[in-house]
Parts: C-alpha cells; sequence; structure tokens
C-alpha cells in the first residue's frame, strides 16, 4: 500500500508537473507560479487519498468499554458516633473508554494497560457493532500494554499485521485510528516526528508523532501506508488536555514481542540486565574520554545477573545492545523488552579508554530467595499481616526496586494489630526487638518467640528511610 502510495504522489509529479530545468537564477525545486496552479490531469490524480489505508486497517481497531465498581465510606456524622452507628459503604459504578487493536484473527486484541487497569467488565465493540465480552489475559503496566483475548466461536476477526523489520523513519507518514472522546472512530494524520523518545517512560522509547491523538484513542493504532501496525497510542503531552501535535505511541517491536511472549508463555515476560544504569552526562563523559554524552554507566550488578556473567563490570558504559545505540536507562530497558529470555546479543561497551563486545545471553529476573509468602498469625504487633521474601522476580511484577532484600509486607487484613498499629503494603521489616530479619521463617520465629510480651519494638525500611513503628495495638489471648 505504501508503495502505491508513494507511486501515485509521483505520478502527479510527472504528469501534473512540468519537468524543471537547473540554472543559476532558478533552483530545480522551485515551481513557477503556472506550473503551482497545475490542474490535475487525471481522474487518480483528482481522488488521490487515504482512504484505502483506513478501508484496510479500521476494521481491526475496536472500541474497550470498561466499568469498575467503587466503594466509597461514608463519612461518621454526630450523631452516628454518639449512637455507634456506622453507615453502610456506598457502591457506585465507573465506566470508561479506549481502544484496542485486533492483531490475531483468532480474538487477541492489544491495549493500553492503564486502560484496563482495575475492570470488573470488559467489552470490545468491533466497527460493524459486533460486541464481545474480553478477558485480560496479559498485562504490564510498566510498559503499558495488555492483552485481551475474545471468544469468536471460530469465526476470524479483521486484524492488522504488526510492523516487522522496525522499518519506520522520521518523517513517515501515519495514521491515528480510536475513539477520542467516545464520538466514534476517527482517523487523524500525520508524520512520525521523533523516534526513540526516552524521556517519557521508564521502559519504553516511544514513537513520536503529530497525529491528532486525544482522550479514548489510548490503545488505538498508528498504522503506515502500508497498512501495518507502527505503534499502539498511549498518551500525549498536553497543557489542556487536548491535542498539541505531541503523541506517543509504543513501538511495534515491543508490542509484537508482548504478544509474542503471552501466546507462548502466558505472560508478557521482560528480560532484565541485572545492573543498575544511569545516563552518562557530557561531564562524565568527558572525564572517561568518551566523545560525547552517550550510554548508560553500569553503578551497581546484581550477583549472577546476566550482566554479571557476560563479564560487565561497574564502571563500564554499555554503548549499544545489539543493533540498538544506547543513551540512558530507559532505552536500555526498552532494548531488553524486545528480546526474548536467552536471546544472546553484542554489548558494545567503553572500558578502560576503549570499545569492547561483550556477549550478553538475557534472561528474566529470578525468584531468588523463594517468596514464601506468609500470612502472621500471634499475640503480636503484626498480626493478620502478610509477607514475603523480596526477589528481583517479586520487585519486577510489583514494579519496585529489584535490588531491595528482605521481608516486605504483601498485605494487611483491615482491623487486624497489622492494621491498627499502621504497618502498610511495601513496609520492608527490618529488625523486631533489635533482632535482624532477613527471611519470612526467621521473621516468624522472631514473633512467636517473643510472642506475648507487652513492649514492642518493630523498624521498618520505606522508600530507603528507616522507621521505628510505634506499637499500640496487641491482639487479646484467648
Amino acid at each position: 500500500m505504501k508503495k502505491l502510495a508513494l507511486s501515485l504522489l509521483g505520478s502527479v509529479m510527472t504528469m501534473g508537473l512540468p519537468t524543471p530545468i537547473a540554472t543559476a537564477q532558478s533552483p530545480m525545486w522551485m515551481p513557477d507560479s503556472e506550473t503551482m496552479r497545475a490542474v490535475p490531469q487525471n481522474q487518480t490524480q483528482v481522488q488521490l487519498s487515504y482512504a484505502p489505508v483506513v478501508k484496510e486497517t479500521a476494521p481491526a481497531v475496536v472500541n474497550v468499554f470498561t466499568s469498575r465498581t467503587v466503594i466509597r465510606r461514608s463519612s461518621q456524622d454526630f450523631f452516628d458516633e454518639m449512637f455507634g452507628m456506622r453507615r453502610a459503604p456506598r457502591e457506585r459504578t465507573e465506566s470508561s473508554l479506549g481502544s484496542g487493536v485486533i492483531v490475531r484473527s483468532n480474538g487477541i486484541i492489544v491495549t493500553n494497560a492503564h486502560v484496563v487497569k482495575g475492570a470488573d467488565e470488559l467489552k470490545v465493540v468491533l466497527t460493524d457493532r459486533r460486541e464481545f465480552e474480553a478477558e485480560i489475559i496479559a498485562q504490564d503496566d510498566q510498559i503499558d500494554l495488555a492483552i485481551l483475548r475474545v471468544d469468536t466461536n471460530g469465526e476470524a476477526l479483521p486484524s492488522l499485521p504488526i510492523l516487522q523489520n522496525n522499518d519506520i523513519e522520521v518523517g513517515d507518514i501515519v495514521l491515528a485510528i480510536g475513539n477520542p472522546f467516545g464520538v466514534g472512530q476517527t482517523v487523524t494524520s500525520g508524520i512520525v516526528s521523533a523516534l526513540g523518545r526516552t524521556n517519557v517512560a521508564d521502559f519504553s522509547a516511544f514513537t513520536q508523532t503529530d497525529a491528532a491523538i486525544n482522550p479514548g484513542n489510548s490503545g488505538g493504532a498508528l498504522v503506515n501506508l502500508n497498512g501495518e501496525l507502527v505503534g499502539v497510542n498511549t498518551q500525549i503531552a498536553s497543557r489542556s488536555g487536548g491535542s498539541n501535535g505531541v503523541g506517543f505511541a509504543i513501538p511495534a517491536e515491543l508490542v509484537a514481542r508482548a504478544v509474542e511472549s503471552t501466546l507462548t508463555e502466558g505472560k508478557i515476560v521482560r528480560p532484565w540486565l541485572g545492573a543498575r544504569t544511569n545516563a552518562v552526562d557530557s561531564a562524565l563523559a568527558a572525564s572517561l574520554g568518551l566523545d560525547r554524552a552517550r550510554g548508560a554507566i553500569i553503578s551497581e550488578l546484581y550477583p549472577d545477573g546476566p550482566a554479571d556473567k557476560a563479564g560487565l563490570r561497574e564502571r563500564d558504559i554499555i554503548l549499544s545492545l545489539g543493533d540498538t545505540e544506547v543513551f540512558d536507562e530507559a532505552g536500555l530497558n526498552f532494548k531488553l523488552a524486545t528480546l526474548a529470555k536467552g536471546d544472546r546479543v553484542n554489548a558494545n561497551v567503553w572500558r578502560d579508554g576503549r570499545e569492547q563486545i561483550l556477549s550478553l545471553t538475557t534472561d528474566v529476573p529470578q525468584e531468588s530467595p523463594k517468596r514464601d509468602e506468609r500470612y502472621l498469625e500471634g499475640i503480636h504487633p503484626l498480626d493478620g499481616a502478610t509477607v514475603v521474601n523480596l526477589s528481583p522476580a517479586l520487585a519486577d511484577e510489583l514494579g519496585i526496586d529489584p535490588y531491595l532484600t528482605g521481608v516486605m509486607v504483601l498485605a494487611v487484613e483491615r482491623g487486624s494489630a497489622a492494621s491498627n498499629n499502621r504497618f502498610r503494603p511495601g513496609h520492608i521489616i527490618v529488625d523486631v526487638n533489635k533482632q535482624d530479619v532477613f527471611t519470612t521463617r526467621q521473621l516468624e520465629k522472631h514473633l512467636q518467640d517473643e510472642e506475648g510480651i507487652e513492649a514492642w519494638g518493630v523498624t521498618v525500611a520505606r522508600n530507603s528511610r528507616l522507621y521505628n513503628v510505634p506499637v499500640r495495638w496487641l491482639p487479646r489471648s484467648n
């Protein structure tokens, strides 16, 4: 389709304009006034449009309707408190609207994770008004992608092929298709404004476009003139909330990898480097002998992680991974997210004033130690808390720092001792009564050994700070 469109444009220039002659006074690209007012010479030139691309791609873009039940607790007034009355919580249903793209004719749909997050019910509506109940089969909030499935009863749905060769450049014409503001399916056109925008999120290198994208377009398609999906529209930069011509789409290579891993492994799998990295600024680049600010410098290695096994060291600067140049941590994370577990790629590294090539085998974060999830019960301040051992795998699942270790509070039962003592999910238990805590088994033993005493001291870590939790409430013994 793209080649056809380019050939048609070429025919306009050839048939509608006289061949220019280069002179010193008249540059080749400068048409005269008569040429600029040239009348179309044939029907093809008159009817030149994006309509064929839209007809081919629009049926594969769907509306995604979500609903969720929100419980709001009413505040107590004076008379309620006086007579010990508690009002029943109020429930209300919130509905939202987004877009999605059918990428497999058997009913596999891609959308944004934020479109379906927390949804109790999901429904997709096709352009021909057919409706399907949908289920989420995979979701990754960090890359903002969700994979849905609908039961087609064996019927093939219209679908979009995902761009496979990453053949996209700044200046390419693209169309954005979605349902902005709920007005109905809408098509807007523009160009690719930039590639590899990594200062927008931590795990993606967005494709930027000036095609109008508005609320409701989230999860919709960004397509090229070949009718291929080049990105999933996800967000805009706007002070007013409307389109200012700065929209962002999740690139096709990341979408393709997310779909593939979902269908083969049942979840979206993202390999990790096993290294903490930071962007290189101009001052650091100059001090290390680099010609300019580029790459991601390693500040910390996770023992036996992929980077450690590949021979990378602290202070190494990763300049590129595979065929992708690296400028910061987000770009590095994006490249890793497009790879599969076990892929071997070359890492171009700056070390000791020269470039070196190291072979890196990708792997996913490991659950080491095992999470060993435990529900705590007893006459102690953590009664009613669920705790778990931290690991890189769990940290990746929860979207927290993979270098955190120890025992984390995963959940707190309402009305329990742990809740009344203000322990919250995300707290990391550092010590109990001055006894260090490293595992859930060890924590449970400390609590059982001290059970029944009156004075408790618990230290937790949150956001890299230590807090002493005041224990004011203990369960009653039977």
